[in-house]
């Protein structure tokens, strides 16, 4: 094994429900967004193109279950609720930005990678077919 790649024991049992917890699309986003700053949810909503309402309060809804983020509501009216993120859900920061940073240097690869096997792959069914 190469000298640069760490290994590290596989303790799926351990690590699988906590994985669930964090490891998802909205889980990076919403975290990335509230390390800069405390957010409301229509603010959330609107820097995070694409998530539905569903599914932003039940991300949020996990993440305050989980520790990593903390719910403020706000004397105003109507009433407001700003989202912190916490102690705990900032020691995600680094592990986040670096799959962020990986997920922008090798974006284009993985799209070249998969026209390259979605193309294979047609080629297969036609030389089937004949």
């Amino acid at each position: 094994m190469p000298k640069d790649v760490l290994e590290l024991p596989l303790d799926v049992t351990a690590t699988r429900p906590i994985l669930e917890h964090i490891a998802n699309k909205w889980t990076v986003l919403i975290l990335n967004v509230l390390c800069t700053q405390p957010a409301r949810f229509n603010d959330l909503r609107r820097r995070l193109d694409g998530i539905s309402h569903k599914a932003l309060s039940e991300a949020l809804k996990r993440l305050e279950r989980n520790g990593l983020i903390s719910r403020k509501v706000l004397p105003t009216q109507p009433v407001g609720v700003e989202y912190t993120i916490t102690s705990l859900g900032c020691s995600l920061r680094e592990p986040f930005a670096a799959l962020y940073n990986w997920s922008l240097a090798n974006g284009a690869a993985l799209e070249k990678a998969q026209r390259a096997y979605d193309a294979s792959r047609r080629n297969e069914g036609l030389e089937e077919q004949m």
